[in-house]
């Protein structure tokens, strides 16, 4: 598949949910969970420090979401992904979009292993959706 392609089966889901998700507006977690929820999408934050983002419920860790999750975007360093994405193989989790400065090379390698549509080549959800502070 082609990034567009990628990305359209990405968008596709149904119930998203993002790690790294952070009560802090300016950073890209927030923005991101933002930018879901503008365009009318199920999406659950991940976060270990809090319970309520964007007055949102949040879990802890990947491995707490439920079932209906199938797509998951991840803000996080390269050294916490690499652990998120093993949560995600384990979850059965089938699409993930690693922002900008998320992915590492062992991360990306290790979602193609579990067959994984991963998109992890620059492209930044908020542009591709048209993210807008509010």
């Amino acid at each position: 598949m082609n990034i567009d392609e990628r990305i359209a089966q990405f968008l596709s889901s149904e119930f998203f949910a993002v790690a790294g998700a952070s009560v802090n507006r300016e950073k890209y977690g927030n923005k991101v969970l933002r930018c879901y929820l503008q365009h009318g999408k199920r999406v659950i934050p991940v976060n270990p420090h809090t319970s309520v983002v964007e007055g949102l419920s949040s879990v802890p860790h990947v491995s707490d979401l439920p079932h209906t999750v199938e797509a998951l975007s991840i803000i996080t360093p390269p050294r916490i992904t690499e652990q998120i994405v093993e949560e995600a193989i384990s979850k059965g989790i089938r699409n993930i979009w690693m922002q900008p400065g998320a992915q590492s090379a062992h991360a990306v390698a290790r979602c193609e292993e579990a067959g994984i549509n991963v998109i992890a080549d620059g492209s930044c959800l908020l542009v591709v959706l048209g993210y807008h502070e509010s």
